[in-house]
């Protein structure tokens, strides 16, 4: 039971996100598994495979978003606009 709370505050905190975080949440956590499992040292095994793992999910993530940018005004509220040119 306490697993499918926990996988399902997660996947809710997910939908809020853009897709390079997204990618990048998912790259750390799936990156951290597999250096775990891998790895001769399972802590540092984790700790540079979850580093990896989301550096690379970010980038995925990043080039799979449509030139949309999420900006934050002072107040706080989040709103999507296209992105400067050249970023």
């Amino acid at each position: 039971m306490k697993k499918a709370i926990t996988i399902l505050v997660l996947t809710v905190a997910l939908g809020a996100c853009s897709q390079t975080e997204k990618g990048a949440a998912v790259g750390g956590l799936g990156g951290a598994a597999v250096g775990a499992a891998v790895a001769n040292d399972p802590v540092e095994g984790a700790v540079v495979g979850g580093a990896v793992g989301a550096v690379a999910g970010a980038l995925i993530g990043h080039a799979s978003e449509s030139g949309k940018c999420r900006y934050r005004d002072r107040s706080g509220r989040v709103y999507i606009a296209r992105c400067p040119s050249g970023y």
